[in-house]
């Protein structure tokens, strides 16, 4: 698959089938993930293949509801959670991409004024996973709603790391269809904004 064609045709699928993935697929997403760009080659990322049915109903909890005027209804990507054969939990190293460490490794210091890089350099990898997963014929849904601190309790993970965002990667059991899209003449800005 082209890349273009990729980006193009990859969408968020919330239905999947209880197939399982073979490790050699998973291999390959993550290795997409690593070899994303990151701020000064930081690589600040960690990926958390999560397997295990215990640990996935577990993240599946960690999930945020949506609040209506009236009501609260579960997270739309929760049945996906249920569903897959694998999470994948994408982590960052808190204060190390955007950052320089003063003399002796004392202090940090941020090389923008954007503050700490991770989501950022997070967010390229995800991208590049997420498309390979597309490529090889599975389907993912990108989680940002969910209770970040509950999931890094479920994960073990060490101080200094977030659980950046989460997604189920499947077998899809159904198409998603392509969003509207602003024209280029809408985003795009020649010279000055």
């Amino acid at each position: 698959m082209e890349v273009l064609e990729a980006i193009k045709s990859r969408r968020s699928i919330r239905r999947y089938k209880t197939d399982q993935i073979d490790d050699k697929k998973i291999e390959a997403i993550l290795e997409a993930g690593r070899w994303a760009p990151s701020w000064g080659n930081t690589q600040c990322w960690r990926f958390v293949v999560v397997r295990d049915a215990e640990l996935r109903a577990k993240l599946t909890d960690t999930l945020m509801k949506i609040k209506l005027p009236d009501k609260e209804i579960p997270n739309p990507a929760a049945n996906a959670m249920n569903t897959v054969p694998v999470i994948i939990a994408v982590c960052a190293e808190i204060g190390k991409a955007g950052a320089k460490h003063g003399p002796g490794g004392g202090g940090v210091e941020y090389a923008t004024d954007k503050g700490d890089w991770f989501m950022f350099d997070t967010a390229l990898a995800v991208q590049n996973m997420v498309l390979a997963a597309h490529a090889q014929g599975l389907g993912t849904v990108i989680i940002g709603a969910f209770d970040a601190a509950q999931a890094e309790k479920v994960l073990n993970v060490p101080k200094g790391y977030r659980v950046v965002t989460l997604f189920p990667v499947g077998v899809p059991d159904q198409e998603g269809k392509a969003p509207p899209r602003k024209e280029l003449s809408e985003i795009a800005i020649k010279d000055k904004f």
